[in-house]
C-alpha cells in the first residue's frame, strides 16, 4: 500500500526512523521490505530484528510470504537456554543471513563488549557529574544533590559489575555480530529509560531505569557510530502509552545527536523548552492537611515539538490511512448496580475518608488500592467477597449472554469472538476468578468447552500458535484473554466478529491494542460488534471518562490536528478522593461535567483549528499569494513570448520546410545526423560528470546533465522558460521529443493564465474568510464557565469528611465558586453573633474559603490579593 511503501522510504533514505502506524498497519512487511531493500541495495549487510518473545516464529512465517527464498535464521526458546547460546550467536556472527529474527529477552541476553558498556557508564557518570555541579551552582536543594549523589554511586557500583554479568554469558559480543541495521518491533516496550534530572519529587517524570532499556540505548548508541545514524528503526501502534515525556525518551534512542546538536541532550534541556511544571495545593497523601504539589504536566511550543519529532516519526493513524478494517458497531452496555455493590462503593468513600483523616497506615489502605478495589467491584461484586451471590445482571452475566447469543446466531460461518478481561485470571487455586466462572457458563448453555480457551493455557509458543491456528479456523471459537498476553503483535482476526471488553484497561495504548485484534485487515467480516460493559455508580464511568481524555490528548499530539502551542498532559492511575465521594454519593453533576468535558474539548478544538487556519490565511494574503501570482505571471510572459517564437516554426514544420540545429558549434540540416550528434554530445557530459550547454535550436539554447540516480540524459530547452525532455536512443525520436515539447507551449499559456485566475480568485476568498469569527466562541464561553462550576461544585477536598456535597448546597458552593473573596466576606459577617449556635459551622466555611482563595489568588489582582489577607 502506499503508505508501506512510503515506510520503507523513510528507512532507506531518512536517518533512525520510528514506524508509529496505527495497529494493523502492516508495520511487519514495512520492516521486512526495509531490511531486504537495504541489505539488495548494499545500505546494510546484516539485519537484526527484534519482535516480542511470542512472535518470532510468526514473523519467520511472515519474511517467507514475502520473501520466499531469503536466508532467515529464526531464534527458538531453546537456542537461547545457556548450553546453546554461545553457539547461537556464534551461527548469527558466521552466517550470511538476510534476516536474523529473535525475541525481545533474547536479544537482551546478547552483551556488548566490557570496554563499551563501561564508556557508557562512564558517560552517565560524567553527565549526572556535570548535572551535579549545575544544581550545586544554581543554589540547588541539599535533598537535589544528594540524589543525584546517590545516581552516581549506583553508577559507578554498576560500572564495578558491568550491567551484571551474571545475567549475560561471555558469549560473542553485540559488535561481532556484524549486525549494522537493527528493527525493534513493538518499541514501547522500552520506554523505561535512565533519566537524570534535578526535577526531584515532581509527577509525571518517571525515574526508573529497566536494564533492557539501558541495553537498548547503549547498542542504539553504538549503531549511531557505525551507521552514521541510520541503523535502527522501531516500530509501535502505541509510542505514547501514557505520558508527554515518552517522547523524549523515544527521541534519545533515535535523535541523540539532534537532541546534543540542539542543547536538548539532558532532560531538564528539553524540559524548559517544551513543558512545564505546574503547582497546585492538593490533599497530602497522609491526609492531615494540604500541600503544594508539583506536577510536570503542561506542554507547550507544541508545533516545534511535533516537527522536531516527525523528523524520525513516520506516523500514520487510522483516521489518515482508512484502511481496510472492518466497521465496528460499539454497544455500551450500562448496568444497574446491585444493592451489595451500592455498599460496597460506599465504603469505598469511608475509606478514602479514613486515608484522608490519616486514621490508617498507607501501607495498609490508599487511593490506589481502593481504586483497585473499585474496578473489582464494578467488574463482580464476588471478587470482593466470593460469599456475596451471583448478581443475575452482572458485567459477566451481561457477556455472557451477549457471547452465547452471537454464537448461535454466527454458527453456520464459525465465527470467533474474544473477551478481553485484565482483573481476576485463572490462577486454579479455588478461589473465585471471571475467567472460569464465564467459561462454566457459556458451557452449561450448550457451548461445547474445546470451543472456549485461555490465551493463559497456552505456556508455550508452540501451544500459542496451535491455539491461534484454531481461533483462525473456527475450531476455538470464544478466545479468553488479558491485554498483556493476547494485546500486542497477535494476528487471529480472520473470523472475528465480536470483542467484548469486561473491564477498562488502564492506559488507551491497552485500548488500541485490544480493538487491534478485531479491527485489522484480513478480517472476513465486514461489520464487527464491540461491546463494553458498564456498572452504573461505580468506578467504570469514571474511568472510561478518564481513558477517553487520554487518549484525545495523545491523539492531539500524534496527527497535530490542533495545531494549539500548549496542552495539558494526564497521567493519573488513581481517583482522587473528590472524584470517589462523587461517584459513592450519586452526585448527579459528575454525569452533566463528563459530557461538557467532552463538548468543551471539542469546542476548543474547533477553536484551536479556526485560529491556526486564520493565521495561515494571514500569512497566504502577505505572503504566499503574491508570491505565486509574480511568478505565475512572469512564467505566463515568458511562455508567451516563447510561444510567439516558436509559431513561426510549428508551420514550418507543418510543410516540411529546412531544418536547421547547431549541437557543439556545428550547424547540421540533416534530422538524423543532428539527432546522432545530440545523443554523442550528451554521452561527453555523462563523461566530465558535470551539466552544460550543447547547442542551439531556434533561439532556445539546449543544454544536457545526466541524472545518475534514474540513470537516464536530461535535455533542457530554454529561452524565456524551460522544457525538459528526457534523451532516448533513438536519433529521430529525440527530434520528435522536442518538436512535441516546444508545440506543447501554446497548451501550458492557457493552463498558466488559469492557474493565475485561481490564485486571484484565492487571494479574494482568503480576504474574506481572515474577517470571519469564530461562530461558536459564545457557546465555548458559557460551556467554559459551566464547567468551571461544575469543577468547583466536584471540589469536596473543602469539605469536612462528614460533609457531603448535595443539591441543597449548590446556590452556596456555586457562590463561593465565582467569588471565593465576597464568599469569605459575607460568611465572615455572619460571625458577629459571637453566641449564634451556627458559629461553629461558619467558622468551618470561612476557613473553606481562605482555603479555596489561598489555590486561586495567584491569578487574581493585587487588591484581591490584599483582600484575602485582610479576610
Amino acid at each position: 500500500m502506499p503508505h508501506q511503501k512510503n515506510a520503507v522510504a523513510h528507512i532507506l533514505y531518512g536517518h533512525n526512523t520510528l514506524l508509529a502506524h496505527c495497529v494493523g498497519a502492516g508495520k511487519t512487511f514495512q520492516m521486512i521490505a526495509a531490511g531486504m531493500e537495504s541489505k539488495r541495495l548494499g545500505l546494510s549487510q546484516k539485519n537484526l530484528y527484534v519482535v516480542p518473545n511470542h512472535l518470532t516464529e510468526q514473523w519467520g512465517s511472515d519474511f517467507l510470504r514475502l520473501y520466499p527464498n531469503a536466508n532467515v535464521l529464526v531464534a527458538t526458546k531453546k537456542d537461547f537456554e545457556p548450553a546453546n547460546r554461545k553457539k547461537f550467536c556464534s551461527r548469527i556472527a558466521t552466517g550470511d543471513y538476510d534476516a536474523v529474527i529473535i525475541g525481545h529477552s533474547q536479544f537482551e541476553r546478547i552483551p556488548l563488549s566490557r570496554e563499551r558498556q563501561a564508556m557508557s557508564i562512564e558517560k552517565q557518570i560524567d553527565e549526572i557529574t556535570m548535572a551535579i555541579e549545575e544544581a550545586a551552582e544554581q543554589d540547588g536543594m541539599r535533598y537535589t544533590v544528594k540524589q543525584m549523589e546517590k545516581t552516581r554511586k549506583n553508577l559507578e557500583t554498576k560500572l564495578e559489575r558491568l550491567n551484571d554479568q551474571t545475567r549475560k554469558d561471555d558469549v560473542v559480543t553485540f559488535e561481532q555480530l556484524g549486525v549494522d541495521r537493527l528493527f525493534v518491533d513493538e518499541s514501547h516496550f522500552y520506554k523505561n529509560l535512565f533519566l537524570y534530572t534535578k526535577m526531584r519529587n515532581i509527577a509525571g517524570i518517571a525515574q526508573t531505569d529497566a536494564q533492557k532499556s539501558s541495553d537498548m540505548f547503549a547498542k542504539c548508541q553504538y549503531l549511531d557510530e557505525i551507521t552514521g545514524g541510520r541503523g535502527v528503526t522501531f516500530a509501535t501502534g502505541t509510542p505514547v502509552s501514557n505520558s508527554m515525556v515518552e517522547l523524549y525518551t523515544i527521541m534519545r534512542y533515535l535523535q541523540y545527536d539532534t537532541l546534543q546538536a540542539m542543547g536538548l541532550g539532558h532532560f531538564d534541556s528539553w524540559a524548559v523548552a517544551f513543558g512545564e511544571t505546574v503547582t497546585a495545593i492538593e490533599l497530602s497523601p497522609e491526609g492531615t492537611g494540604y500541600r503544594a504539589k508539583t506536577r510536570f504536566a503542561r506542554f507547550f511550543n507544541l508545533p516545534e515539538l511535533i516537527s522536531l519529532f516527525k523528523e524520525s516519526a513516520d506516523i500514520q493513524t487510522a483516521d489518515m490511512l482508512n484502511l481496510p478494517v472492518p466497521e465496528a458497531e460499539y454497544i455500551n452496555e450500562v448496568l444497574k448496580p446491585s444493592e451489595e455493590q451500592q455498599e460496597l462503593v460506599s465504603t469505598f468513600a469511608e475509606r478514602a475518608e479514613m486515608v484522608r483523616a490519616g486514621a490508617v497506615e498507607p501501607r495498609e489502605d490508599n487511593m490506589l488500592k481502593i481504586t483497585n478495589d473499585g474496578r473489582k467491584c464494578a467488574l463482580d461484586q464476588r471478587l470482593i467477597n466470593d460469599m456475596l451471590p451471583d448478581y443475575p445482571d452482572s458485567k459477566v452475566n451481561r457477556c455472557v449472554k451477549n457471547a452465547f447469543d452471537i454464537w448461535k446466531e454466527t454458527a453456520d460461518y464459525r465465527s470467533t469472538q474474544l473477551i478481553f478481561c485484565d482483573l481476576s485470571t485463572p490462577k486454579n487455586d479455588g478461589t473465585f476468578n471471571v475467567y472460569d466462572d464465564v467459561r462454566e457458563k457459556l458451557a452449561a448453555k450448550g457451548i461445547p468447552r474445546e470451543e472456549i480457551a485461555f490465551i493463559h493455557e497456552a505456556g508455550t509458543e508452540t501451544k500459542k500458535a496451535e491455539l491461534f491456528a484454531k481461533v483462525r479456523s473456527g475450531k476455538v471459537r470464544i478466545l479468553l484473554g488479558s491485554t498483556p498476553k493476547l494485546g500486542a503483535g497477535t494476528n487471529i482476526q480472520d473470523r472475528l466478529i465480536a470483542l467484548h471488553h469486561l473491564d477498562c484497561p488502564w492506559k488507551p495504548a491497552d485500548l488500541e491494542q485490544q480493538e487491534g485484534r478485531i479491527l485489522r485487515q484480513g478480517n472476513q467480516n465486514k461489520k464487527v460488534k464491540i461491546f463494553r460493559y458498564v456498572t452504573e455508580n461505580t468506578f467504570d464511568a469514571y474511568m472510561w471518562q478518564i481513558l477517553e481524555n487520554k487518549q484525545k490528548f495523545i491523539s492531539q499530539i500524534m496527527t497535530s490536528k490542533s495545531p494549539v502551542r500548549a496542552c495539558e498532559d494526564v497521567d493519573d492511575a488513581a481517583l482522587s478522593y473528590a472524584e470517589i465521594k462523587a461517584l459513592a454519593t450519586g452526585n448527579p453533576y459528575i454525569k452533566e461535567k463528563m459530557d461538557l468535558d467532552i463538548q468543551v474539548s471539542k469546542l476548543k478544538l474547533m477553536k484551536a483549528n479556526h485560529t491556526s487556519q486564520k493565521y495561515r490565511l494571514e500569512t497566504d494574503i502577505a505572503k504566499n499569494y503574491p508570491m505565486q501570482i509574480t511568478a505565475a505571471k512572469e512564467r505566463l510572459e515568458g511562455l508567451k513570448a516563447d510561444f510567439q517564437a516558436v509559431k513561426p516554426l510549428l508551420e514550418k514544420g507543418r510543410e516540411k520546410d529546412e531544418f536547421s540545429m547547431t549541437v557543439g558549434g556545428k550547424e547540421y540540416t540533416d534530422r538524423k545526423e543532428a539527432g546522432t550528434a545530440l545523443i554523442a554530445a550528451c554521452a561527453g557530459v555523462k563523461a566530465v560528470k558535470t551539466s552544460g550547454r550543447i547547442g542551439e535550436f531556434y533561439g532556445f539554447q539546449m543544454s544536457a546533465e545526466f541524472d545518475s540516480f534514474n540513470q537516464k540524459y536530461v535535455l533542457t530547452l530554454k529561452r524565456q522558460c524551460s522544457y525538459k525532455i528526457e534523451v532516448g536512443k533513438d536519433a529521430l525520436g529525440n527530434l520528435q521529443r522536442i518538436s512535441n515539447a516546444l508545440s506543447g507551449i501554446e497548451k501550458r499559456v492557457s493552463e498558466t493564465q488559469q492557474k493565475l485566475e485561481t490564485l486571484q480568485r484565492q487571494l479574494e476568498t482568503a480576504k474574506e474568510e481572515v474577517a470571519k469569527p469564530f461562530e461558536k466562541e459564545q457557546e465555548l464561553a458559557e460551556k467554559s464557565e459551566r464547567l468551571a462550576e461544575l469543577n468547583s461544585l466536584l471540589n469536596m477536598d473543602e469539605k469536612g469528611p462528614s460533609e457531603a456535597l448535595g443539591a441543597e448546597d449548590v446556590t452556596e458552593a456555586a457562590d463561593q465558586a465565582r467569588s471565593p473573596v465576597n464568599y469569605a466576606g459575607r460568611v465572615a459577617e455572619e460571625t458577629v453573633v459571637a453566641d449564634s449556635p451556627r458559629r461553629p459551622s461558619v467558622l468551618k466555611k470561612l476557613e473553606n474559603a481562605k482555603i479555596r482563595i489561598a489555590k486561586q489568588q495567584g491569578s487574581h489582582s493585587p487588591t484581591v490579593r490584599k483582600q484575602a489577607v485582610e479576610l
